[in-house]
């Protein structure tokens, strides 16, 4: 694990971005510098898309959605190629290296699912909703909370019908629908967000082209291991019935 570099001075943002080892931070942007109402806070960390770029280009099948729709993944299987990196819409993977095999591996938020340490399987909420002090952040059904949430923008739009822009639900359609969902009091771009997030086009090509090629290179290797294997443990079985 590699030490994150905090401060407390000039910036409201520490860490002041997310890293191989910082999954999740609050990120701040001013408006007005004299005005803290235009002030904005948002929690930055992976969105877990319906339709993940990370997990359509990855080629080792390190990135995955799991049974609850959210983007995991395995760390053992991780090349650290960075298309996931590359490719996200939202700029949230990491890469850095891992002390124990002194290569890059990518490092991201799983919602607390990841493989062998699963904290909803064993009912819990996210350790970020379970420490919120301000219950800003809600964990559930993904359906009632899309229903929430458009009471809350309604509620809000209608106590400032002049606002400009309007309150609005983000992430509910989304790159097929994301699992983190916003309730956002002004545009996307004000929290530094993609107003209208798409899925790379060349991440298509990755994904139809490339990464059928690198599954059948990974097949050969895994092929020519077993083969390994085989002869080898058929060399030890003549070597001993020839004693």
């Amino acid at each position: 694990m590699q030490a994150v570099v905090t401060s407390n001075r000039g910036t409201y943002e520490n860490p002041p971005d997310l890293s191989p080892d910082t999954w999740l931070t609050i990120r701040f942007s001013e408006g007005d510098e004299d005005d803290s109402t235009g002030w904005s806070f948002i929690r930055n960390s992976c969105m877990h898309c319906t339709d993940a770029a990370c997990v359509a280009v990855c080629p080792s099948g390190a990135l995955f959605h799991n049974e609850y729709g959210i983007v995991s993944y395995d760390k053992e299987k991780c090349i650290g190629c960075g298309y996931c990196a590359e490719f996200c819409p939202f700029n949230i993977p990491r890469l850095g290296v891992d002390p124990a095999i002194n290569a890059d591996r990518m490092n991201k938020c799983t919602m607390c699912t990841s493989p062998g340490l699963d904290r909803i399987a064993m009912g819990l909420e996210p350790a970020c909703v379970k420490t919120c002090p301000t219950q800003a952040l809600i964990f559930g059904d993904r359906d009632k909370l899309i229903a929430q949430g458009r009471e809350v923008v309604s509620s809000l739009n209608s106590a400032h019908p002049n606002s400009q822009p309007q309150a609005r639900l983000y992430g509910e359609t989304e790159l097929g629908g994301l699992h983190v969902l916003y309730v956002l009091a002004d545009s996307p771009e004000t929290y530094n967000l993609p107003p209208e997030p798409e899925f790379p086009a060349a991440a298509t090509i990755q994904r139809d082209v490339f990464r059928p090629f690198a599954w059948i290179v990974w097949a050969a290797v895994a092929a020519g291991l077993a083969l390994n294997v085989i002869v080898a443990r058929a060399r030890q079985i003549h070597s001993r019935e020839s004693k």
